[in-house]
């Protein structure tokens, strides 16, 4: 590819993850880019909203390729960027943690980055934006604190043009606003490390399941608007198992009850999986021929790795929160939600009913109607 547009003609776009198409900015270039040598991103909260950032990432690379690009995330959401091939830096903060916040502030401003990005816009992640003292801080006009950044954009609808944006879109427009080639809307990627392939062959070898097209379930959310019955995955468990797919159910320690409701509602052997860190998951969903889960992190993960997936949705916007699919051959996802007056709502727990409706509501039988279509779409 040739220059990319600007109001300096920018850097050379290097041709990455095989984009051969020109890719555009949403705005002209804001500054001189060809002066920038150090770049952070911030993206605080969850797995879900880092997984997010990568297409970020990626659009930065492939327009700085020479810049030293940094990622500022919470401690315990780092390792799923374990071995990503467009960031140097990994930078953690604690969460909750006042000294942390102190302490990670002086090593950002020792670092001396020319643009800051935050993609957050919390309290933490603009007080740390300011903190770094860059000559470039950008973020959303619309933040609480947006006069703490000396560029702010206009919302990603406006510079989309439509009302509704999914949540990488939204972390695109601050980037392509500010001169950086976006409009191709990359796919998220993760990368899975040696040490975690090895760790999941292994663990599937001893659960007999080496080279065996198998199912990751995933049947925990962070909310209860979120958490589809256990007794309804059981259903699922035991539909797949009917198409001759076993099933891997990945949960946490804390989540063995939801585990064991599942299997008393399926005759189907279930492989059940609490311990693994985060680059292990991204291993095992890379592995696995199909994602089925509700709306969470670990099925922004399944997209992140190309698994076709089909996602249970309850509270949560689909427009902004659905699986980003690339156009990979083979990769296919669907959501399934239930459609209701309050849907979506803020999601920390049911204003309107005693329990979710929205997301108890849905019916095993979609969920099965769309695992079978998406298994027929990405090959099987």
């Amino acid at each position: 590819m040739g220059n990319l547009p600007g109001a300096d003609g920018g850097p050379q776009s290097a041709n990455i993850a095989g984009v051969t198409d020109s890719p555009q900015p949403l705005a002209p270039a804001r500054w001189d880019w060809k002066t920038v040598e150090r770049v952070l991103v911030v993206r605080l909260r969850s797995i879900g909203d880092t997984v997010l950032s990568t297409p970020s990432l990626y659009a930065l690379r492939r327009f700085l390729p020479d810049a030293a690009i940094d990622i500022l995330v919470e401690d315990w959401v780092a390792p799923v960027l374990e071995g990503h091939p467009h960031v140097d830096n990994i930078i953690t903060v604690e969460k909750g943690r006042a000294s942390s916040r102190v302490r990670i502030a002086h090593r950002l401003r020792a670092n001396h980055y020319d643009v800051v990005y935050n993609l957050h816009g919390g309290t933490t992640a603009t007080l740390l934006t300011r903190a770094t003292g860059a000559k470039y801080r950008v973020g959303f006009e619309t933040y609480q604190y947006a006069r703490l950044h000396n560029h702010l954009s206009p919302s990603s609808s406006f510079l989309w043009g439509r009302e509704k944006t999914h949540s990488v879109e939204q972390q695109l427009a601050l980037l392509g606003w500010t001169g950086i080639p976006v409009s191709d809307r990359p796919p998220t990627h993760l990368a899975v490390t040696e040490s975690a392939s090895v760790a999941v062959a292994a663990r599937l070898q001893n659960a007999g399941l080496e080279g065996v097209p198998f199912v990751a379930l995933h049947p925990a959310a962070a909310f209860a608007t979120k958490q589809w019955s256990a007794e309804k995955f059981g259903h699922v468990a035991q539909g797949l198992s009917d198409l001759g797919l076993p099933v891997v159910v990945i949960t946490t320690p804390a989540q063995t009850d939801t585990v064991e409701e599942l299997r008393r509602h399926t005759s189907a052997p279930v492989v059940s999986l609490s311990d693994l860190s985060l680059p292990e998951i991204t291993a095992l969903l890379a592995r696995a021929r199909l994602f089925v889960g509700n709306d969470s992190g670990i099925a922004h993960m399944a997209a992140a790795v190309e698994t076709p997936a089909v996602v249970i949705f309850g509270s949560s916007n689909t427009t902004h929160w659905r699986p980003w699919v690339s156009d990979a051959p083979g990769a296919a996802a669907e959501f399934v939600f239930e459609e209701m007056d309050c849907q979506p709502c803020h999601g920390y727990f049911c204003e309107k009913f005693a329990q979710p409706e929205c997301i108890l509501r849905v019916p095993v039988t979609r969920v099965m109607a769309a695992i079978e279509r998406v298994l027929r779409e990405s090959g099987m």
